[in-house]
């Protein structure tokens, strides 16, 4: 598959989410076979006016590529502004949100507002493809409603003010994670469109992704949440396409994987922001194993490297005596 001038191994790529997909994790994905990875959403207004936080979320690797950075706004101008810098810095592709239901976004014009505000959508897409000399794409909902109307008429614009490709996610505004996507909106985009289009929602296990590709014809597939502490999904998804047995999560990897995240926090953010971030983020590599509860109840108490340490240690020497 390709987006613009960009090869993809496989189709498989990492959803941007927000406060997740920092570098580490991001790369962990890669590793696991993922063929393209997207940061979380990223602030064009932020890049704007010069906000030191917002310009840390744009830490990346040259392991990661391609790498999609995603950025979110409402004005044409900042967004467009933003994107260049994005591309200076060494983005491969930059993704335009057009997703994001949370409250304060969308109050502020951006995310899924601009649904309901196609000739901004429009003036925005025109703006950062004149910006940019690199692949741009988008990443949408349904709409406001089930119908998809506002889906189709904005890969419709997309197509036309010169985006490489479409992501869907086939849930309404109002339904957030609720309820269940509609995987036949992503089939109906798909067939209006020469662009790669690319499924997201309710992949929950490696063969929702080869039923995904199946029933819609998309060209790749959006995994988010299912790959939250379980990179070994995208390696488990590729066993699935290519017809092979689905490789087990050895134990001593995913210890070792748990030590390596956490050492990589420390990296990039430093011993306490790294700590308190882990309080909530080293139980998602508990998932599915004995006693995992306990070891989240106990990682919220996480203050240095080395509390992280003893902890994932214990656990593990527990699991294996157990």
């Amino acid at each position: 598959m390709k987006i613009g001038s960009i090869t993809l191994a496989n189709p498989l790529i990492l959803a941007p989410m927000a406060g997740i997909t920092h570098m580490p994790f991001r790369i962990m994905a890669k590793e696991a076979g993922c063929a393209m990875v997207t940061s979380e959403m990223v602030s064009a207004n932020g890049l704007f006016y010069g906000s030191g936080e917002t310009r840390a979320m744009l830490a990346m690797s040259p392991v990661e590529k391609p790498l999609a950075v995603q950025l979110f706004g409402q004005h044409p101008e900042i967004m467009a502004d933003a994107a260049a810098r994005v591309e200076s810095l060494g983005a491969d592709i930059i993704d335009v949100n057009f997703g994001c239901s949370v409250k304060k976004v969308v109050r502020n014009g951006a995310g899924v507002a601009l649904m309901k505000d196609l000739s901004r959508a429009e003036a925005i897409l025109k703006a950062m493809r004149s910006a940019l000399r690199i692949p741009l794409t988008i990443k949408m909902r349904s709409g406001w409603d089930a119908s998809g109307n506002q889906a189709i008429a904005l890969a419709g614009i997309a197509r036309d003010c010169g985006v490489d490709a479409v992501a869907l996610h086939p849930r309404t505004a109002g339904q957030g994670f609720r309820g269940t996507a509609d995987w036949s909106l992503i089939k109906s985009v798909k067939q209006q469109l020469s662009l790669p289009v690319i499924g997201n929602g309710d992949i929950r296990r490696p063969t929702d992704v080869l039923a995904m590709m199946e029933k819609t014809g998309c060209d790749a597939v959006m995994i988010g949440r299912a790959a939250i502490g379980n990179p070994w999904f995208f390696s488990q998804a590729l066993a699935v396409i290519h017809q092979r047995p689905v490789p087990p999560v050895d134990t001593a990897i995913r210890f070792e994987v748990m030590r390596r995240y956490a050492d990589e926090l420390m990296s990039l953010y430093g011993e306490p922001k790294a700590c308190r971030m882990l309080r909530s983020r080293l139980g998602w590599f508990s998932r599915g194993l004995a006693s995992s509860a306990h070891f989240r109840r106990r990682a919220t108490q996480i203050r240095t490297r080395r509390d992280a340490m003893t902890l994932i240690s214990a656990y593990e020497q527990q699991l294996l005596h157990a």
